[in-house]
Parts: structure tokens; sequence; C-alpha cells
């Protein structure tokens, strides 16, 4: 398989992280994470007359917010079609078909519809031209959605490995979780404000209620730079749905040993036909949440040695963190993968050589 990165104009990719430097360090940054990655693995090929696929690096969710501002992508669709403007005015390979065999990132919320607000997303649905792509998302769900009415691959939320790294070197010495159920994050307590009323379907709001100040839940609504070391300290971390059903608890809690406690129904969690999630975390219905200390409470008593012994598999954990210059099995490799399984549909070259 070989893959051909364009070699865009500044302003759409490097100018963003030149003026930010959270762009490439943010749960968004995926998106950075994988051209990075693309242009010094064996896969890219700088002819794009033998290319199965053509990658366009569009750094879109590089400002997705700032550090305590309100989210927004109003900026996306007019700047990914000014690329694709520029691709069908300087290149021939996205007019030929129609984009079919071209890769984007969408690296937020709601994936292919470019906005962060699931009702927005939904009224205006995935940009016209990319929906013969194939969309690299953070976003995926089980049940029909708009949002992921594309081919799409469900790819794992950015976590800078030296973050990772520093977090273990700094866990307890004799591997002590002293932390018995883990969460710190956003969670509203006003029900008048629309935080209050929508956020998290109002799951955090009640896991915060039923168990705010309970001696084994630890629940922090504050900031904290530190935050993973408190996971390695964890046995479970909790991992509800944000304004999205994904997290980047999901990737922190396994990659530092903590059972991610998925509270998010539907969700479709990445590389899922090759990571055994169902054996490295619990899956806990959004409307038995008041019902947490009991089902943590047995899967402690019965099989939660068997979660985390899985939990400590190199393989897992190298699948759901990016690496620049790319490793063997990490998630660029695993996205690779997943295109690999779709290059008989998609491939012009292949297409073109069975026809010669």
């Amino acid at each position: 398989m070989k893959i051909y990165v364009y070699d865009l104009p500044a302003s759409y990719n490097v100018d963003w992280v030149t003026a930010s430097d959270r762009c490439a360090t943010h749960l968004f940054a995926a998106e950075v994470a994988i051209h990075r990655a693309l242009l010094s693995s064996d896969v890219r090929t700088l002819d794009p007359e033998e290319a199965d696929f053509f990658f366009v690096p569009v750094y879109v969710s590089c400002n997705f917010s700032t550090s305590n501002g309100f989210p927004s992508l109003s900026h996306a669709r007019s700047l990914l079609s000014s690329a694709v403007d520029f691709l069908s005015d300087h290149y021939p390979f996205w007019n030929r078909t129609q984009g079919s065999d071209h890769v984007f990132v969408a690296s937020h919320d709601f994936g292919a519809c470019f906005h962060a607000m699931e009702d927005m997303a939904i009224e205006e649905g995935i940009p016209e031209f990319m929906k013969k792509s194939i969309i690299l998302q953070t976003f995926g769900v089980k049940y029909k959605h708009p949002c992921q009415e594309v081919e799409h691959v469900v790819i794992p939320p950015y976590i800078q490995p030296e973050s990772v790294q520093k977090a273990i070197e700094k866990a307890p010495v004799n591997g002590r979780r002293d932390i018995w159920a883990f969460f710190r994050g956003k969670m509203e307590v006003n029900p008048k404000n629309i935080s209050g009323r929508f956020y998290s379907k109002g799951v955090r709001t009640a896991i915060l209620k039923k168990y705010g100040g309970r001696r084994r839940f630890y629940l922090n609504r504050h900031r904290f730079a530190g935050y993973r070391s408190e996971i390695v300290r964890s046995v479970f971390c909790l991992c509800p749905l944000g304004w999205a059903p994904w997290s980047p608890r999901l990737v922190e809690s396994a990659v530092l040993g903590c059972v991610p406690v998925v509270i998010a129904d539907g969700i479709q969690l990445p590389f899922s036909e090759t990571v055994r999630w169902p054996e490295i975390s619990l899956t806990v219905a959004e409307k038995d949440v008041r019902s947490l200390r009991k089902i943590l409470e047995h899967v402690a008593a019965t099989n939660l040695s068997v979660i985390q012994r899985n939990l400590h598999e190199p393989v897992f954990k190298r699948a759901l963190l990016y690496n620049v210059p790319m490793k063997e099995g990490d998630a660029t490799w695993h996205i690779l993968e997943s295109l690999w399984r779709k290059l008989d549909d998609r491939s012009y070259r292949r297409s073109r050589v069975l026809s010669q």
C-alpha cells in the first residue's frame, strides 16, 4: 500500500502549530501526529501516480478552542473547502475519483460533521464535497448517526506518549492503587445553565450527586495538570460521555493500567476489530450510574485481576498511542491497517492496474 501526502501551503497546517503549541499536544492533536508519522513512514510515496490513497493534511482542530474557551469549529468547513479547491486546481487526483481515495482527519467531537455541538452538527451534516472520502475520526457510535454516514475509521484521541511515561515513572513504587473509583473533569451542579441541562446528558451530574463525598469515590471538578499521577493510583477510572460519547480518559486510563469504566451508550471504541475492549474495560449503561458502586464492587469481587492483567499487555497499550516516527502496532499503524482493508474498494491505482 502506498500513500501520497499532499504538500499543502503552510496556512492549512504548519502555521497553526506555529501559532499555538497546544495544537500538537492537546486531545485533538491526532491530526498533527498522523501527518508527521506518515511523512517518515515506509508507506509514503513521493510519486502520486503509484498512490493507493492521498492524505490531506488540514489541521481543523488546532483552533478548536483556547485553553478556557468554548469549543468552536466555525472555520473548519471553509478551510477544508479551500483545501479541496486547491487540490482540484493543482492536481488531477481529486477530480478523477471525486475524492474517494482521499483521507482526512476529524479529531474533534462529532467528526465528519465538523461542529462541536451535536444538534448543529446533525443539522449541517457532512460537507457535500467530502461525502466520498475517508474520514479518520474520534467520533464513533454503533447506531445510525448522520455524522458517520461516510466511509470512516474510528481512531483514538491523542495522548502524548511522553506524558504517559512520566506518569508511570511517578507511580507508587509498590504499585499500590489507593484510589478506588476516580474521575476528574467537568461536572455541572446547576441545572439552570445550558451545561447543567444538556452536558453529558446529565450523567456526570448524576454521578456527582450520588457519589460526591463518598469515601471510595474520588471525584473532582477542578483542573489539575498532574492528574495522570492520580490515574496511576486508581483502580477504576470513570469515562462518562461529555458533549460527545468519546473521551481522552479512555486512552489515558487504559495505558496507565486503570480499568476504564465506559459510560456512553452505543459508543464505538477505536480499533474494535483488533483491540479486545470487553477484556480490558467495563461498560455501564447511562441509566445505571446510580448503581455504579454495586457494579464496581461486583467486578472487584469477581474478575478484576483478570482485567488488570489484560490491561498490562504491551500490544494493547501500543495500539492506543501515536508515535513519531511511527512504530509497528501503534495507533497510526492500526490506521494504515484499516486503510489496507479498504484497499480493494477504494484504490484508483489498484483498479487501473487490474484493468490493464
